[in-house]
């Protein structure tokens, strides 16, 4: 189980699906990590000791750096607790496979998402 509060997830940009899988068979070649597939678009792997993504659906929004996700208990509080302490939030609340998340930055400038079943 993951702990609340800790770094859970990287995600690694990608283009697009194609790259994704790209992405896929690269890191599963020089690794050996397998990879869950959740939609075209969209893998991860916990063989990586911390887990890590590759996220290729991010359309007219796609990250252009990694992005540490965070896992909290409470994710409506977690967003208040950022917007409170100067954080800006970048994408709202939304609902993926698995739970739901946003995204914000912090004040030096950094992407990062929070998530919660």
């Amino acid at each position: 189980m993951t702990e609340p509060n800790s770094l859970d997830l990287i995600e690694l940009p990608a283009g697009d699906a194609a790259a994704v899988e790209s992405a896929r068979a690269f890191y599963s070649a020089v690794f050996g990590w397998s990879f869950t597939s959740y939609g075209p678009g969209y893998v991860d792997t916990a063989d990586a000791g911390t887990a890590l993504a590759v996220n290729g659906t991010g359309g007219d929004r796609q990250q252009r750096a990694p992005l540490p996700v965070l896992y909290v208990a409470d994710l409506d509080a977690a967003k208040d607790a950022v917007l409170a302490a100067g954080g800006t939030l970048v994408h709202d609340t939304y609902d993926f496979p698995g739970g739901r998340r946003f995204h914000f930055v912090d004040p030096a400038g950094n992407e990062l998402a929070a998530w919660s079943e």
